[in-house]
């Protein structure tokens, strides 16, 4: 009864915050602003994901014997002492019984492309570009090493190319850079929906409406109903957005989402679970904020306490995308348990991994602590607003109490 009493109680506030921001006119303004952020945090995504791309080396597999192998090896480490600060093709031997289509998939470590034929008929196949780096660099590596088997005015040696849309090591840095590309969309959201919860709350506080809506219904009540007024809001507005992007890419490209980087659950799945994970992300973080914002008396306080919560929410990105690339290292599974940071790390994983039931786990292990920090949140909410129990006060407040 008592909980039926509070979801009704919840439902009105929300439904009040919601239709008193959607219907505002401020809102369209809203629905414009994050224009600017989202192509800046693209432009970055795709920065970061250059530098990674450039800072891991394309991996070409050799299929000849183990002396051919061993010659083409030494050359490959002349160049690199001869290219210093670029990128130089490191080759993995293959088994000579392998077959070329199966090398192309292999993933660890990701294959760009297969060298065969030995020294005399080498023939490449793989997934780069036909007047690229890789194909310069294999030239060099085979003229050098026959040159040093046979003799050194030997002529240089012509090297068949076959050229293909996809390898394993293309669709891994394609995967990548969805990973990144996802957790930068994620961030962006939720640092630029969940801050507004502080704004608002202070205003409220200031106005004292939340002490006349504190006389009609439960405190928790209204921190909930706060809490899920925005994140429909939020979604109303990233509903907005997608169809916005959705109608660009389907006017500005052919064959829309096909053109872009796959992840590795499919774009329906990976679709679907970017709603969902920003929805967790938005809760846990926006309760963290409620709760703080709880404490703030004034717009200066709230602006002092921006500052860092910000900062957290860059070091938890900055934390999840340091699993990018392998998201079965130590550092991507422990992003994906830490409570906070994990929404970032999972839909980085959706990109690179194909199996869907680390996502349902996820699921409810986030919204277990989206449970435990609401809890928590809505004690210091209420707390704050009706004045009951000890005061909490943070430094500033204690050292502005004692001056006075």
């Amino acid at each position: 009864m008592k909980l039926a009493r509070l979801g009704r109680s919840a439902y009105v506030i929300g439904r009040r915050d919601f239709t008193a921001t959607v219907m505002s006119k401020a809102f369209l303004l809203f629905l414009l602003g994050p224009l600017f952020p989202v192509l800046m945090g693209a432009a970055f995504g795709g920065i970061g994901a250059q530098i990674e791309q450039e800072a891991q080396k394309p991996v070409v597999a050799v299929i000849a014997s183990a002396d051919e192998f061993a010659q083409l090896n030494r050359s490959r480490d002349k160049l690199s002492l001869v290219v210093r600060g670029e990128r130089v093709v490191a080759l993995t031997r293959a088994d000579p019984s392998a077959s070329r289509d199966q090398l192309l998939k292999q993933e660890k470590p990701p294959v760009i492309g297969v060298l065969e034929g030995g020294l005399d008929q080498p023939r490449f196949t793989g997934a780069v570009l036909a007047d690229g780096p890789t194909i310069h660099q294999l030239h060099w590596m085979l003229d050098d090493a026959r040159r040093a088997k046979a003799e050194p005015r030997a002529p240089p040696v012509a090297m068949m190319v076959t050229l293909t849309k996809r390898s394993a090591g293309s669709v891994a840095s394609a995967r990548s850079l969805t990973a990144r590309g996802g957790q930068a969309l994620l961030f962006i959201l939720t640092i630029l929906l969940a801050g507004m919860l502080l704004s608002q709350l202070i205003e409220e506080k200031s106005n004292k409406v939340i002490e006349i809506l504190a006389a009609a219904v439960p405190v928790d009540a209204i921190f909930l109903g706060k809490l899920f007024a925005m994140l429909a809001m939020s979604l109303l507005g990233i509903a907005v957005w997608v169809a916005a992007g959705a109608a660009a890419i389907a006017l500005w490209t052919d064959g829309g989402l096909g053109n872009l980087p796959e992840p590795a659950v499919g774009w329906p799945a990976y679709l679907a679970l970017v709603p969902v994970y920003f929805a967790m992300s938005y809760l846990l973080i926006g309760a963290v904020f409620l709760g703080i914002g709880a404490q703030a008396s004034t717009v200066r306080e709230v602006q002092t306490l921006s500052m860092p919560v910000t900062m957290a929410q860059v070091v938890l990105f900055a934390f999840a995308s340091t699993g990018v690339g392998n998201p079965d290292g130590m550092q991507a599974i422990a992003a994906a348990v830490f409570p906070l940071s994990s929404p970032f790390a999972m839909i980085g994983r959706a990109a690179e991994v194909p199996a869907l039931w680390p996502h349902l786990a996820a699921f409810l292990w986030q919204a277990l602590w989206v449970a435990l920090i609401l809890r928590g949140a809505a004690s210091l909410f209420r707390r704050s607003v009706l004045k009951s129990g000890p005061a909490f006060r943070w430094p500033w407040q204690k050292q502005r109490q004692s001056a006075s």
